[in-house]
């Protein structure tokens, strides 16, 4: 949390006359190899093609941006290089490179001493924060002074670190002891997220060549905390500073993106598909490492996302029984075939806005609203570059709730299943409260309404048909009653598949 020595008493920016007015060069690039060189978990490294030939005349001409030193970690430049970039697929990593304490934890009382595990995402160090597999440009290089009961882990400039230790919940009965020993078996890990982000890195190099300005950012469950072994990766292009015509722009440059992906790295990318939902997307897959079995998906300007990724990112860890319990639940509903929003069921994001509400309205809360009380940190108009930064100073919520996890997914169920009003209320997180749902056209003839903590849209509008709203209702009434009078995960989630799968 701290900055880095080696970095004291530089000027937080550069001067005035040094700094450039466009947009990109405020956002900081994602890291680059050299820092994966770094990483013993990548041993490999494969070959791009120059895209920029394909492409280029189906483009308006966009000035080419000229490689700068830029300088982080010790201070010394870091130079980029116009060179085809290289890089391996190495295969996955065997059980015996995992920590033993990885595979089995103790577990002990809630009210007195913590559990304590290995984690993906670290905890905060005497080490200066920066933005998601972000190299520092000098804009970037901003200092200030933390807030020592700050509890959200920095991303740092080595990005992904080895995992260090962090707490827990613990658990005295069966069915919360099962809830952990699901999150710490299907939890994402260091290695896990590498992979990705190297994936995303060669990617930017290649779109880079048609969009030189461009910035590509890893967001979503990969960053936020509630990632799992079998997530998928999120991509947001941001080609410009101004919004972009989801309809129009956004499909255009995905189906150039598209056809970049299925031409020049056919040989590494797998199955590109342009899906053109209300955010369109292009899904592929990296056929070099799909040992790894990662799919990824990739929308344009939905910067949203990027806001999003952190707010979440900040509720996953200001507590400590939220990670758990909402992993639990996305693995409930996969397997109960209600988490596919393609095919009219709950996405992963609404259900994870779903828990967190549940936990904002319990009688003693265990979660707040981050957006009422801190709205300097999650202000929707705060420029990109420094989104990453306000949750390092939010300290812990301290609850004087005191359940268990097993009683807390119990009552998870309970809500859903027979509290929560669907036809009148809209889950809102940003108020920690069900509000009445507003009268405008996206709610109407929506059996399921979750508000996005941002930009107020409908995050459950894949569920508009009754007979898919009754499968998911009876799923949670039934795991309810189930799970009350069994309160034995195993019940309503096979845990020695679900483990497997993970």
């Amino acid at each position: 949390m701290f900055p880095n020595s080696s970095n004291l008493g530089r000027p937080p920016f550069p001067p005035k006359h040094q700094q450039q007015s466009n947009f990109f060069n405020k956002l900081p690039l994602n890291m680059p190899p050299t820092l994966l060189s770094h990483q013993q978990i990548i041993d490999a490294q494969f070959n791009f093609q120059n895209a920029a030939a394909l492409l280029s005349r189906n483009l308006a001409p966009i000035p080419a941006v000229t490689p700068q030193p830029m300088t982080y970690g010790n201070g010394s430049p870091v130079h980029t290089s116009d060179a085809p970039t290289l890089f391996r697929g190495r295969k996955r990593l065997s059980e015996q490179s995992i920590p033993h304490d990885v595979k089995r934890q103790r577990f002990h009382s809630h009210h007195s001493e913590t559990t304590v595990v290995n984690q993906a995402v670290p905890l905060p160090e005497e080490r200066r924060c920066s933005f998601p597999g972000s190299i520092q440009s000098p804009l970037f290089r901003a200092h200030y002074v933390p807030d020592l009961t700050g509890c959200v882990p920095p991303l740092r400039d080595t990005l992904f670190p080895d995992p260090i230790e962090t707490t827990l919940p613990v658990a005295k009965d069966k069915l919360s002891q099962q809830v952990l020993e699901l999150f710490q078996a299907c939890q994402q890990q260091t290695y896990d997220l590498n992979r990705k982000e190297l994936c995303r890195t060669e990617l930017q190099r290649e779109i880079q060549r048609i969009f030189p300005q461009s910035r590509l950012f890893l967001v979503g469950s990969s960053l936020n905390g509630f990632g799992t072994r079998s997530s998928d990766g999120d991509l947001c292009l941001v080609v410009k500073e101004e919004p972009v015509n989801q309809k129009t722009e956004a499909r255009h440059i995905l189906s150039l993106v598209q056809k970049l992906f299925s031409t020049k790295l056919s040989s590494y990318i797998e199955r590109p598909q342009l899906i053109r939902a209300k955010v369109p997307i292009v899904k592929f897959r990296d056929k070099v490492r799909q040992v790894f079995c990662v799919e990824f998906d990739l929308n344009v300007n939905n910067v949203v996302g990027i806001r999003n990724t952190f707010l979440l990112r900040t509720y996953a860890y200001i507590e400590n029984r939220v990670r758990p319990l909402v992993l639990v639940v996305k693995k409930w509903a996969s397997f109960h075939d209600i988490n596919d929003a393609s095919r009219g069921t709950l996405s992963s994001y609404s259900l994870v806005l779903m828990v967190l509400h549940y936990l904002q309205t319990l009688p003693e809360p265990i979660l707040p609203s981050l957006q009422k009380n801190y709205p300097e940190s999650f202000d929707p108009t705060m420029q990109l570059h420094l989104v990453h930064q306000a949750p390092c100073t939010i300290p812990p919520y301290l609850s004087k709730n005191g359940s268990s996890l097993g009683d807390l997914l119990i009552g998870f169920f309970k809500y859903y299943a027979t509290e929560f009003d669907w036809s009148h209320q809209m889950i809102s997180v940003r108020e920690a409260k069900a509000i009445p749902r507003p009268d405008g056209i996206e709610w109407r003839n929506k059996f399921i309404c979750v508000e996005e903590p941002f930009d107020g849209t409908n995050t459950a509008r894949a569920v508009h048909e009754k007979q898919k709203f009754d499968i998911i209702r009876g799923e949670f009434l039934k795991s309810w009653q189930v799970l009350r009078d069994k309160k034995d995960l195993n019940c309503i989630l096979p845990l020695r598949t679900t483990m497997q799968k993970r």
